[in-house]
């Protein structure tokens, strides 16, 4: 037996190496404020879990606490607390790695009342991504539940901080996502790399119940042209010394080309892995075939139908099954069944080459190593794997001012114009401001009134331009009619300001009074 386990250990790192290449860390800024001996801003990695505030910024004071120094434990068993005082800033931990899970830390950290954990490296090299422990260590209730974000920083940046805190100095960080993902235009492309698989454990789980969660927030966008989605599954491929091996014949198709594990992680009970690779191809040919039908959309109902329908643990992750469901959507069942070919045959899928060829990263993106991965604008998402936490990073892809009205909702973002107008020109007779509400903050942009676009710095001036401006509520002047005739202290020859009209006196904005010459 324990051979037969290293024979199986030997193949796949055999499989798995193959397809490792460039992963690229993912990184946010941290700025410090102060002490003023460490001001400046610095690299951070953003950990896998949690929730990142993309397009945001978090501030708070660094606390390095006297014991539980990795936080491999809770802080109230040392008595320590991080809640911040009503108008104190946020707490941030700052933690030791080692020992134990980077989720475990995180977790203790928040039960302790922090706003973020900042986790310095036992030694000098690149940063890495913090991730979640691997499956058969994933069963803790906890990860899910982390909510506050996470970042790796260097050992030099941990150390001097530490030696700050030790001298009485106040170490103040700004953590700042607002360029952690790429915002060029209106539009915002994403990935989803993911699996058919339903018996993985815990990542299995989280992937099935996020894809039943943002189903709906997904198709909207989708339908409405905001963003351009497309579904990705990882296949390795068999080394050709072990295509004939038992053990590659059961975890692939097409002749060793195409390959997943054993979703039990053991061949002798349940599904095998070649089972997988057909079920991930038949959901990728029911993308293409709903994306040439212009209905894209579809595949979130059929990966979810798919999920309660066809469970593996009730034997029902089949061909028959996958083909009622597809049959109940009302797609082409024809032209997916020609899309996914003769999976014996030894000859190369279209589709699952394309899909192992995009596996490897170009530009700023990386490889795919990771099950799941979300890539948006071509950046891959660190966090919970959550319908507000994925609409979030999705948010801040979007050029700022052309956000869907979803990401301005409540519980996505704050609106900024609320308090103070925003420092923005306004008209509160006219019920007019330049203050523009965005998923990064505000703007302050002159407003378009009946089709006339106002001009002005935003701040503090906006009006119609040229002769319009007086047509428009009198261009912000007093204006009154008076035994039939109307008086204006708008002129049409001024660029901007108000002026009583002859024969009246006042400051043009508020009032202008009749002046009786007769007196």
């Amino acid at each position: 037996m324990r051979e037969k386990l290293e024979f199986l250990v030997c193949v796949w790192f055999l499989l798995c190496g193959f397809c490792f290449g460039r992963f690229v860390v993912e990184k946010n800024s941290l700025k410090l404020t102060s002490p003023e001996s460490l001001k400046g801003v610095y690299e951070c990695a953003i950990g896998n879990f949690g929730v990142p505030q993309y397009g945001g910024t978090l501030v708070g004071t660094v606390v390095y606490p006297k014991a539980n120094q990795k936080a491999c434990k809770g802080f109230d068993e040392v008595d320590i607390s991080f809640k911040s005082r009503p108008g104190g800033l946020p707490t941030f931990v700052l933690a030791d790695r080692g020992d134990c899970y980077f989720t475990l830390k995180a977790w203790n950290a928040q039960n302790g009342g922090a706003a973020a954990i900042l986790v310095a490296d036992d030694k000098a090299e690149p940063l890495i991504t913090m991730d979640t422990p691997e499956e058969e260590n994933a069963n803790a209730d906890y990860l899910q539940n982390i909510t506050i974000p996470s970042a790796l920083i260097s050992k030099t940046l941990g150390d001097s901080i530490k030696k700050a805190i030790s001298n009485g100095e106040m170490v103040n960080v700004n953590l700042d996502w607002t360029e952690a993902l790429p915002h060029p235009d209106e539009r915002v492309e994403y990935e989803f790399w993911t699996n058919s698989n339903d018996e993985c454990g815990p990542k299995c789980d989280s992937q099935i119940e996020f894809v039943k969660n943002f189903k709906g927030a997904a198709q909207i966008l989708e339908q409405k042209g905001y963003t351009q989605f497309t579904p990705h599954y990882i296949t390795w491929y068999c080394p050709e010394a072990f295509v004939l091996s038992k053990q590659c014949k059961s975890q692939c198709i097409n002749h060793g080309r195409y390959c997943a594990p054993d979703p039990e992680q053991d061949f002798s009970k349940g599904y095998d892995g070649k089972d997988v690779v057909v079920q991930n191809l038949r959901q990728a040919c029911f993308y293409k075939v709903a994306n040439e039908s212009k209905r894209p959309w579809l595949w979130w109902d059929y990966v979810t139908d798919f999920s309660i329908r066809c469970p593996m643990k009730e034997k029902k992750y089949t061909k028959e099954c996958a083909d009622q469901v597809i049959q109940s959507i009302g797609v082409d069942l024809k032209k997916i069944d020609k899309c996914i070919g003769d999976t014996e045959a030894d000859v190369e899928n279209e589709v699952l080459k394309a899909e192992q060829d995009v596996q490897i990263g170009k530009g700023s993106r990386g490889d795919v190593t990771i099950l799941p991965t979300l890539v948006i604008n071509n950046r891959q998402y660190r966090g919970k794997l959550d319908k507000g936490a994925i609409l979030k990073a999705i948010c801040a892809g979007f050029e700022e001012t052309t956000e869907p009205a979803i990401c301005l909702s409540e519980d996505v973002e704050t609106n900024e114009c609320l308090e103070n107008n925003g420092g923005c020109w306004q008209d509160r007779a006219a019920n007019l401001t330049a203050c523009k509400d965005t998923f990064r903050g505000r703007v302050c942009e002159c407003p378009v009134v009946q089709g006339v676009k106002f001009v002005g710095d935003g701040y503090t001036h906006c009006g119609a331009p040229g002769s319009l401006r007086c047509e428009i509520n009198s261009g912000g002047c007093w204006k009154k009619t008076q035994d039939g005739t109307t008086f204006s202290a708008c002129a049409e020859d001024r660029s901007q300001g108000c002026k009583c009209p002859p024969g009246f006196k006042g400051d043009g904005v508020n009032s202008c009074e009749d002046v009786d010459e007769c007196k």
